[in-house]
């Protein structure tokens, strides 16, 4: 949503069933929201479309109403390190907005996403006049904190199977990604670009993980059967 996009250009506002998909929207008091809600924009990002990119001054923080969005960056080799997915439910980029920085990575849509923002001066107003937002945005930083270590953990792992596992669990985050629920709505091409693999190798991962009864693979997407299982470092085999 900069202000010379295209999907800045076709932002409008929420509908009452995607307000009420935001997590944090009912933690604030009528004049909070009321404030919140003035500001609140959403659009249709088209797969491949940037929301963020490397460099651009923050101007809202954003947060995935439907669909799936990847966060990565690219080095000065123009090799592409993907982070993590933002399934629906996420909230992102909010220490870039409390510090009014430039974006470090990019944020790109994989698939018909929707996407909302709030604009940065109005996140500043909520942190000034909200204990319900600040302890929201405080939980995300310390869950996006675990989430990170646990990233360097999974780069560094040779067993393809733990690395799917351990990644479809990061998705299934029920404090960063409430809207996923149960049923992760994602295919496996998508799956094998957030992982980093094959998609032939995913397909094998999910195959061993589904023999573990740790996920069903469902039309359409995955569901999780035993998260616990997909966040352990054991071997599925």
């Amino acid at each position: 949503m900069q202000t010379d996009s295209a999907l800045h250009l076709r932002r409008r506002a929420l509908t009452a069933g995607e307000l009420d998909a935001i997590p944090w929207i009912h933690l604030l008091s009528s004049l909070e929201r009321d404030r919140a809600v003035d500001d609140l924009k959403i659009a249709d990002a088209a797969p491949g479309e940037y929301i963020c990119r490397m460099g651009r001054p923050v101007t809202y923080w954003f947060g995935v109403v439907d669909g799936l969005l990847k966060m990565s960056s690219d080095n000065a080799e123009g090799q592409t390190m993907t982070f993590t997915g933002v399934p629906p439910g996420g909230w992102f980029g909010e220490g870039t907005a409390m510090k009014r920085e430039t974006y470090r990575y990019n944020i790109q849509a994989l698939r018909k996403s929707m996407v909302a923002g709030l604009h940065v001066d109005t996140f500043h107003w909520l942190l000034d006049h909200s204990i319900g937002f600040n302890r929201f945005v405080m939980n995300q930083l310390n869950e996006r904190l675990g989430q990170f270590i646990a990233a360097r953990e999974i780069d560094r792992m040779t067993n393809p199977d733990i690395r799917v596992a351990r990644s479809l669990a990061s998705l299934f985050n029920p404090v960063l990604y409430p809207g996923v629920g149960e049923v992760l709505r994602i295919t496996q091409q998508e799956l094998a670009y957030l992982v980093g693999l094959s998609r032939q190798r995913v397909n094998e991962a999910l195959t061993a993980l589904a023999a573990q009864d740790a996920i069903k693979v469902e039309y359409g997407g995955l569901r999780v059967m035993d998260l616990q299982a997909l966040r352990s470092r054991m071997s599925f085999r």
